[in-house]
Parts: structure tokens; sequence; C-alpha cells
């Protein structure tokens, strides 16, 4: 993971001009059809690029956008040394990645995130992968971008949930990190936060709490384990509600996730209540209201026992946080206990 290198700016056309300098030979440019209309215009060095435009969308984040992106390639007769260049959120870099490790077994790849969301989690740390069956990411590898830009220029362009996604794995980090970073966070009022003059340095700080857990383990072995905070219960509400054809960005099933796996913290790891109540107060005020009901909880149940990183199947395994920035990976609980923190979870945030 030492040999990514990350790039943050405020200019991301004069980085990308800088990078693409360096280098010999073609250049190929994936964006999805939000992308390519919004942020591909402010690459002026990008405009004798060959662009390939995907569908937008996780529920677009599949096999079948794979093997579309696989023949444009083939088309535009890419080789081992095209450099793909990944413009978009999550579904793109994911999207971009995997294809980019196994076309022609590997070219290089940079990720240039155009979410909050995907700059603090999805281009960092060389996860990549699609949808299957679905779950979230059931099929991927590791296999990290050359080189990561990562710019608030872009933050602009965003609708207001996709800030608030992005947030919510920022608030993760700083649950991770240290009491200062958790206050920050908590006082960072999501309306306006593109603007903030600290936008970037938040940024910065966040990707550095996520770099530090990935260094530790690149291969997700144990300790960026801890990085599934909020994860288990949020990606078995995202999925749920896929599958109800009532999607939600991800972040925002993260959010919900955060203050589930909370619950559990205080329930089953000692977590103070403050702790726990000031998120709950931020998920609350500035997050939509999580629409799962007690008649949803056998499915979300079912859906938790897929996560990858359960030790066997049948149990379902979480991080949880005895206070700030001491985690617990590996933690196995009961079916029980899960029903009764959705519980305190819905009366905490409704």
């Amino acid at each position: 993971m030492s040999s990514q290198q990350l790039t943050f700016t405020d200019n991301p056309n004069q980085a990308l001009s800088e990078i693409l300098a360096t280098r010999h030979g073609q250049a190929i440019i994936v964006a999805d059809t939000n992308t390519a209309r919004e942020c591909l215009p402010v690459l002026a060095c990008a405009g004798h690029i060959p662009a390939i435009t995907l569908a937008a969308g996780e529920e677009h984040k599949t096999a079948e956008s794979l093997i579309n992106l696989y023949q444009h390639l083939v088309d535009w007769r890419a080789t081992r040394q095209t450099l793909l260049i990944a413009l978009g959120g999550g579904v793109v870099t994911d999207l971009a990645g995997f294809a980019a490790a196994t076309f022609k077994r590997g070219m290089p790849l940079l990720n240039l995130p155009t979410t909050l969301l995907a700059q603090v989690d999805a281009s960092v740390g060389g996860k990549t992968g699609f949808n299957f069956a679905g779950l979230k990411n059931e099929i991927g590898l590791f296999a990290p971008a050359h080189h990561v830009v990562i710019s608030t220029r872009f933050l602009s362009t965003l609708p207001h949930s996709e800030l608030l996604a992005g947030l919510a794995e920022m608030l993760k980090h700083a649950l991770l990190d240290t009491p200062d970073a958790l206050h920050r966070m908590l006082n960072a009022e999501p309306c306006g936060f593109a603007s903030r003059p600290d936008a970037l340095e938040m940024i910065r700080h966040s990707v550095t709490v996520k770099q530090r857990f990935v260094n530790l383990d690149p291969n997700d072995q144990a300790d960026r384990h801890a990085l599934n905070l909020g994860h288990t219960i949020g990606h078995a509400i995202e999925s749920l509600l896929l599958e109800r054809n009532q999607p939600v960005a991800h972040g925002i099933a993260v959010a919900w996730g955060l203050v589930g796996e909370l619950v559990l913290s205080r329930m089953s790891a000692g977590l103070n209540g403050e702790t726990l109540y000031a998120v709950a107060r931020y998920v609350r005020d500035h997050y939509p209201t999580c629409p799962i009901t007690c008649d949803h909880y056998p499915r979300l149940l079912q859906l938790m026992t897929h996560d990858k990183k359960n030790p066997s199947a049948g149990e379902i395994s979480f991080t949880l946080l005895s206070d700030i920035g001491h985690y617990h990976i590996g933690r196995i609980i009961s079916a029980e206990d899960i029903t009764a923190a959705l519980d305190i979870f819905r009366d905490l945030t409704q």
C-alpha cells in the first residue's frame, strides 16, 4: 500500500496535468453519466482523452457493467501500459479498479474521486469489486490505485445526500481516532461543508486515519476490520432497501449503522453513553429517518450473516468500541442482542 501516491488539491486539473506529463502512452477515463456531465468539464487537460461512460447508481455496480467496461477497453485497444482514470464515486472507482487489476492481468489506475464518500473511503485502500446476487461487494479483490487525486473542487457538484454520505465515513474515522477528532466532526454542519476553509484538511486527516489501518493490515485480515464499524448493520440496511427498490446512499446507511453498532458497543463493550447519545443526536438531526421496522428484522439478520468478516456460517461479527479510539474486532453478537439494539437505534433516531 505504501506505493500508492495521494495528492490533495483545490486544482485537480493541474494535478492531473502534472501526472500525465510524466507518462508516455494512452490514457482512458471511466466516468458515469453524472460525472461525465458535471466533473469531466473541470479537467481541461483531459479533452483529448477518450472516455467510457457507465450508467450511474449503485444498482449498476454489476457484472454486466464490468463486462461493458471490458468491451470498451478492447474497442479502444487498451494495453497493460494504458492509464485508466476513474472519475467518479465509489461505484466508478470500484468497477474501474477491478477492471484495471484484471484486464490483461493489470494496468495502472488513477482514482479521481468526485464524491466525499469516495474521497475518504472507496478510492483509498485498494478494495475493488461489484455487487452480486443482491449482496454488496460480494466479488472483488485488493488492487490499490497507483495514484489518487483528492480535490474539494468536485464537492460543489454534489447533492446534499452525497455530502451526508461522506460525512458518515468521516464520523466513523473520528470515532476510531481521538475525542478531539470526534468533537470536530460533530460540530461540522453538513450544509456548507464543501466551502469550509478547512474542508480539505479535514478530508486529509480522515484519509490519514483510514491509511493507518490499511498500512497495518493491507489485506483486511485483522486490524483493518476496525473500519467495519457501522458497516455490518449499515450494509444490511442498504441491501434490504435496494431489494425493496428504495436505494439509499451507502454513507447514509453507514450513519444509521454507526448508531446501531454504538448501541451494541454500549451493551457489550462498555462504551459510555455520552458518546452514543452525541452521535445519535448528530445522525437524528442531520440524516433521513431510517425506514426499517421490526418486520424487517428477520431479513436484516439474514443479510448480516453474509458479511465477509463473519468467522463462520451463522455467526454475526461486529467491530465495537469501548471508548473513542479503542476498538474490538470480531465480537460475535447474538440475534437477540442485535434485535434489541435495533429497537434502541430506532428510538434514538426517530
